[in-house]
């Protein structure tokens, strides 16, 4: 679960993701462009990440598309369902490594790392 403070009401808002972790770094996808979590990360910078019960404190870093592409390729194989509804919402065209990767740049990918 993603918590981040809303960009107009600064009041804590919460969204399930679900996180990639490769090469040791994690990464979450924003499969619905126009999600206010996108809008609300981009201002916020970060928040607090809760996996299992434990919470960390987290800074959201956006990669640019040659970054993002290797990561999209890889999210059919970590949430298929996930990248079905994308399918199904008309956001890809097909759940295969290739279209996802073709949605690298509208679909952002952020880079989760530890807040210091």
């Amino acid at each position: 679960m993603l918590t981040v403070p809303g960009r107009r009401s600064g009041q804590p808002r919460s969204t399930p993701l679900t996180v990639l972790e490769k090469d040791g770094q994690r990464y979450v996808v924003g499969g619905f462009p126009a999600a206010d979590w996108i809008r609300d990360v981009r201002a916020a910078g970060g928040g607090t990440l809760t996996v299992g019960g434990v919470e960390e404190r987290v800074r959201l870093v956006e990669l640019d598309l040659d970054e993002a592409r290797p990561i999209m390729r890889e999210w059919p194989a970590v949430t298929p369902q996930g990248v079905e509804m994308m399918r199904d919402a008309g956001v890809v065209t097909d759940t295969t490594p290739d279209a996802l990767e073709q949605a690298a740049g509208i679909c952002p990918v952020f880079r989760v790392e530890r807040a210091v």
